[in-house]
């Protein structure tokens, strides 16, 4: 069991609301049906694609929002060293790493007062995945293995499945910051390519100090009740 109950965070921050649309102006419209129910938001790589994504960062920290930039910086050291200076006063929190032990260090090295986040294995991969990929150990061995580079790297955190945050709590620090995405609210339906869920109150259970939610938001017939619902489910496990 964590003890994420002693981390200073608000409550309210620990729903990261994931902005995974095709434009700027939908997300903002999304934000604003969203209201105040969420503070934290998650822009990542298709809204990158679209363009206006520095203006987006913008204007959600002036909506007093905070920002998780997740573009899974991957490249040669010093690029990614680069990439996350880029990332300076722009009112950015948490910003994510990919990659070998050089390069979660160059992100960390240029961090500021920005959390760096190593991911360990994608909620959309599983044990057939990682064989595609030629791993030959399995998930759980693999996740705690990129969660204690990470930390030796000096990064901040990781994004890891709920399924596999109780081992990192009792095998790690507990000062790692565990996000974790993949957040269902029901048993996962086979359309979906998020394969390592877990639900709200199992996430926290299980040691998470953040979530990344998604579709159960975005394709909620109300995505400010639903948002609320969470928040709700939140408090209650806090309590």
């Amino acid at each position: 069991m964590s003890d994420f109950k002693a981390k200073n965070i608000d409550p309210r921050e620990r729903l990261i609301v994931a902005l995974d649309l095709p434009s700027a102006q939908q997300a903002k419209d999304f934000v604003q049906a969203v209201g105040g129910e969420a503070v934290f938001y998650k822009v990542g790589l298709e809204l990158f694609m679209s363009g206006g994504y520095f203006e987006l960062v913008e204007w959600l920290v002036a909506q007093r929002k905070k920002v998780f930039v997740d573009l899974k910086f991957f490249d040669v050291p010093e690029t990614v060293r680069s990439a996350v200076r880029g990332l300076h006063h722009r009112g950015v929190s948490f910003a994510t790493v990919h990659g070998n032990q050089a390069i979660m260090e160059a992100a960390a090295a240029e961090k500021g007062d920005i959390a760096i986040l190593a991911v360990t294995v994608l909620t959309s991969l599983d044990r057939g995945d990682l064989d595609d990929l030629g791993f030959a150990c399995d998930v759980e061995r693999l996740v705690l293995s990129r969660a204690r580079r990470a930390l030796e790297a000096g990064c901040d955190g990781v994004i890891s499945s709920g399924l596999e945050a109780p081992m990192l709590r009792n095998e790690i620090d507990h000062r790692l910051l565990v996000v974790t995405p993949g957040i269902r609210p029901v048993e996962n339906r086979v359309s979906d390519d998020q394969k390592r869920t877990v639900d709200v109150a199992q996430a926290f259970a299980n040691g998470a100090d953040y979530i990344v939610v998604g579709r159960p938001i975005r394709n909620a017939a109300d995505p400010r009740q639903a948002a609320r619902d969470i928040q709700h489910t939140i408090a209650r496990v806090l309590g």
